[in-house]
């Protein structure tokens, strides 16, 4: 019986390791199943991973079924025991390939969705060896590594930037897709007073949002603590500083004036209301990570980036370097990375709604908010292909 007729999707997932491969993956697997569902179809999905990394728990908490496999991290470091542990970790890939060829003859999925990080390595070459269609997708401006070993196999190569395309060969470019950096459909929909109500914000004065990431950046506390009376005067900030940070920080603005000190709103971490915050700030300063530039370009939110330095080719440092030559946000790189500087910057954007206003036009033009659709539809287009619709 044609795969049609019994109106299922089979779809295997490979990816992970860091959130920026992981929640991408996510996404984009949740959002075949919200298409298929408006054409009656079900989702049969698999994750194929690491049984210790970030994906597994994913995988699991959203009820996706997880297949362990083996798999080997090349470390970039040539240190003698970073080398001595990628050469015990090669020994693994030929495990992982079989184990994925096994599987993956077993399951015949109509197609295989690979999205970076060392354990797509043997997903994708083990979908080249049983004749499954390999979709791959890079959330970064360059090719990491395992997409770039994948990208010679993969049917398809969806990239989030259109810079991409001019880093990939000719070959490789004839099947390569502009698609964006998928993001949770839920950041698209924030109530801009929500966040008020909830953080006890004034409504009439600028809000500056500082974040790090899950976990916080010293270096963005740092910076951001040394100038907070400058700053106070002329915003208020939502300091989401990382659990482990709260403790230090709240200690170290207790000096702040009462006045200034109602203005300052420090929090380990943004999590249900995300949507809300993003929607109520004037200005983000961040991290330039390839999920961050997805989020604040997709809700057009104008930013400070101060990247995190050194990342494997520089590509925090290109991606925060890309949105400021596109006017949509400054960026603070090495020594420039300094207190004084960021008083420098922020403070004349505050007084300036004009330039806001066009960088969040500017950051609007780059942003993708549909990828998760777009890359959905790619996957399933693929599906389908030589099947009868």
């Amino acid at each position: 019986m044609s795969r049609s007729r019994r109106n299922t999707v089979r779809l295997v997932v490979a990816g992970g390791g860091t959130g920026g491969h992981t929640y991408p993956a996510l996404t984009t697997v949740q959002a075949v199943r919200d298409v298929l569902n408006e054409r009656g179809i079900a989702l049969d999905a698999a994750w194929f991973g690491t049984s210790s990394g970030l994906e597994s728990r994913i995988a699991k908490e959203n009820s996706i079924p997880f297949r362990p496999l083996a798999a080997g991290k090349v470390r970039r470091s040539l240190r003698p025991g970073a080398l001595a542990r990628t050469a015990l970790d090669m020994l693994k890939v030929p495990l992982g390939i079989a184990q994925a060829i096994a599987s993956l003859a077993r399951s015949r999925p109509d197609v295989v969705l690979s999205t970076g990080g060392y354990v797509a390595v043997p997903v994708g070459l083990a979908a080249r060896l049983t004749g499954r269609k390999l979709v791959m997708h890079e959330q970064i401006m360059t090719l990491g590594l395992a997409n770039r070993v994948l990208a010679r196999f993969a049917t398809t190569i969806a990239v989030s930037h259109a810079t991409s395309l001019d880093s990939l060969s000719a070959r490789v470019r004839r099947r390569a897709v502009v698609t964006g950096n998928p993001i949770r459909p839920a950041l698209l929909g924030g109530n801009r007073a929500a966040a008020h109500t909830h953080y006890q914000l004034d409504p009439f004065l600028p809000l500056v949002y500082v974040t790090g990431g899950a976990q916080g950046s010293a270096q963005i506390n740092r910076l951001v603590t040394q100038i907070l009376p400058d700053l106070l005067e002329h915003c208020q900030i939502l300091h989401q500083c990382g659990p482990d940070n709260l403790g230090p920080l709240q200690a170290a603005t207790t000096s702040l004036p009462a006045a200034l000190a109602e203005r300052y709103h420090l929090v380990p971490y943004v999590s249900g209301n995300l949507a809300d915050v993003y929607a109520a700030a004037d200005v983000v300063v961040s991290r330039s990570g390839a999920g961050t530039l997805a989020e604040l370009t997709a809700l057009a939110r104008p930013s400070v980036l101060i990247p995190l330095v050194p990342t494997a080719g520089h590509e925090q440092q290109r991606g925060a370097e890309a949105l400021q030559d596109a006017g949509a946000a400054l960026a603070m790189v090495g020594d420039q990375a300094s207190a004084e500087r960021l008083r420098e910057v922020l403070l004349p954007l505050l007084k300036d709604s004009s330039r806001l206003a066009d960088m969040s036009q500017a950051a609007q033009r780059l942003g993708a908010p549909d990828a998760a659709r777009q890359l959905a539809d790619l996957i399933i287009d693929h599906t389908w292909a030589g099947h009868h619709r």
